[in-house]
């Protein structure tokens, strides 16, 4: 059965920062994991997840509502965080000072489990007392009807092999994937699945914004197409390039995907 009837959304964390330095937000912005604060009528949210901010849009069935819902609430974080005298950092990983972290709430990892596409079982939570870094997540929901789990999991393992992929040669930053990221790493949901090995670096411009639409349009075409199957015998080589951030062999495994896919592999410029 074809995917079709495609929903994105997504739930983006951002950092606070004050005077060049990455501060907690937690007592600053409001809303919660079970409460999140609505900002609109339309289906926009906000909330505070450990230090950093989270933001949810409603699902989207365009790629120009994708841009303009994710614009409209960093917009709208921009002027509430200015008039605290701070801004908004969108970097995948920040080292916050002890001070910053005296909280119950910024010592914990997460809200419920996720899983490896690839292994097939349930990821181990982050342990965060070990360290003073803290991780911003850019995943992507997808929803569409009448979803098999089956398809669910080669829906997860076609992003890795193209957002995934790309994102190794997008994403500068190496350090976020010691605590969350990893190939693979996924939630099924009620309308489908949320694919979770992204950081927040997508979310920056309009064009980035657009090349996670479009790249997602990609994997889903991968699935539709049948040729998923031929890209999984490539699976243990996909998850050690995402894994070890590693350009070369991410970028030796695009042209085998476009080889077989026939799909053109066009990732921005960093």
């Amino acid at each position: 059965m074809k995917i079709k009837n495609i929903t994105l959304g997504t739930d983006p964390e951002l950092f606070l920062q004050k005077d060049n330095k990455i501060i907690s937000a937690i007592g600053k912005i409001g809303g919660s994991k079970s409460e999140p604060q609505p900002i609109s009528d339309d289906g926009h949210f906000i909330q505070e997840d450990n230090v950093a901010i989270e933001y949810n849009i409603p699902a989207c069935k365009t790629i120009d509502e994708w841009v303009y819902h994710n614009n409209f609430v960093k917009d709208y974080l921009e002027v509430l965080v200015s008039g605290m005298g701070c801004t908004l950092a969108i970097q995948p990983s920040a080292t916050l000072d002890e001070s910053e972290l005296d909280n119950d709430i910024a010592r914990l990892a997460g809200c419920s489990p996720d899983f490896d596409a690839w292994n097939e079982c349930v990821n181990e939570p982050a342990d965060l007392s070990a360290t003073n870094m803290r991780s911003a997540g850019g995943h992507i929901s997808i929803g569409w009807d009448d979803f098999t789990q089956e398809q669910q999991v080669d829906m997860i393992k076609a992003m890795d092999a193209t957002v995934g992929l790309e994102s190794v040669l997008l994403d500068s930053d190496t350090e976020r994937k010691k605590l969350y990221g990893k190939a693979g790493c996924f939630r099924f949901t009620a309308f489908g699945i949320e694919y979770r090995s992204l950081s927040n670096f997508w979310i920056k411009t309009d064009d980035s914004l657009q090349w996670a639409w479009n790249t997602t349009m990609k994997a889903i075409d991968l699935v539709n197409s049948g040729k998923i199957e031929e890209v999984k015998e490539l699976g243990v080589y996909i998850v050690e390039a995402i894994n070890t951030n590693n350009v070369n062999l991410a970028q030796e495994l695009l042209n085998k995907i476009e080889i077989i896919t026939n799909i053109k592999t066009e990732v921005l410029s960093k």
